[in-house]
């Protein structure tokens, strides 16, 4: 279920759920959201890893992954995944609504079939298209409260959009012979040091951009545009040499996203 990944997926839904309950949002809400979207991602999760144990095998990154261990087989794999998804949906349906619902199977399918299939393998691009499907879990949050969406829903969406490039190229860059054995024209395989850069700073120039216009959407206090302000640039002064902070610019891509999501929860309520 590559539960790591999905523990970022969960720190963004959270807040989008405050947000859009202006407060505490419902309990049964909440928790349905949650656990269903821990399900549905770790399904999206499991579909990938049937799909790329081939691949998963040339690379060390991902070489002790179960089914390239054969700790289980593609059918057993399979079977986790579809029953997994269902009880997702399932949660989602009785607990929060169609809207709901809808972008769930989206999210999945789009992470499946959009990323995972389509795009990883054949462009460059990959997961700045292909990381839609992990922006999804902040609408998926705000229509589970209030079975629409807003603007505030949208920038938010966009900030995780847009922060997703430079948080996986700093791992291509830090695994880059990996992705090159493997077949992966992951940005840092394909292109020069410098484009790479040149990118990931148009992307968080965006991001920090988008994260204001959260803040301004959701009609914040001051002081968490001081506190975005900050983690902005703290997240910027990182790229001065991705090629040698890969690392620390992975984690602290984290370490951003997270205290983000916990300035918009603490914003609601002052």
């Amino acid at each position: 279920m590559k539960l790591r990944v999905v523990e970022l997926l969960l720190v963004t839904t959270l807040p989008a759920l405050f947000l859009a309950a202006n407060g505490v949002p419902p309990l049964d809400i909440t928790f349905a959201t949650l656990i269903g979207g821990t399900l549905a991602a770790g399904a999206a999760n499991a579909f990938n890893m049937v799909i790329e144990s081939d691949i998963d095998k040339m690379m060390e990154r991902t070489s002790k992954r179960p089914i390239v261990n054969e700790q289980v087989t593609e059918t057993q794999a399979l079977t986790f995944a579809f029953v997994i998804s269902a009880i997702s949906l399932a949660i989602f349906w009785v607990f929060t609504n169609p809207l709901a619902t809808g972008l769930t199977v989206s999210a999945i399918a789009f992470y499946v079939f959009g990323y995972t299939v389509e795009l990883k393998r054949r462009t460059s691009q990959n997961i700045v298209w292909g990381g839609i499907a992990g922006c999804l879990p902040v609408l998926i949050g705000w229509a589970a409260v209030t079975e629409t969406l807003s603007w505030t829903a949208f920038w938010f969406f966009m900030v995780i959009f847009f922060w997703t490039p430079p948080h996986f190229w700093a791992l291509a860059i830090k695994y880059k012979d990996d992705y090159e054995a493997a077949g992966i024209p992951m940005l840092p395989v394909v292109a020069p040091i410098r484009k790479v850069t040149q990118q990931m700073w148009f992307h968080t120039i965006a991001m920090i951009i988008t994260s204001f216009l959260t803040l301004y959407s959701a009609g914040l206090s001051s002081w968490t545009y001081v506190v975005t302000a900050i983690l902005g640039i703290g997240f910027a002064y990182q790229l001065r040499d991705p090629d040698k902070n890969s690392g620390p610019i992975f984690h602290g891509s984290i370490t951003y996203l997270s205290l983000y999501s916990i300035a918009l929860v603490v914003g609601v309520f002052l």
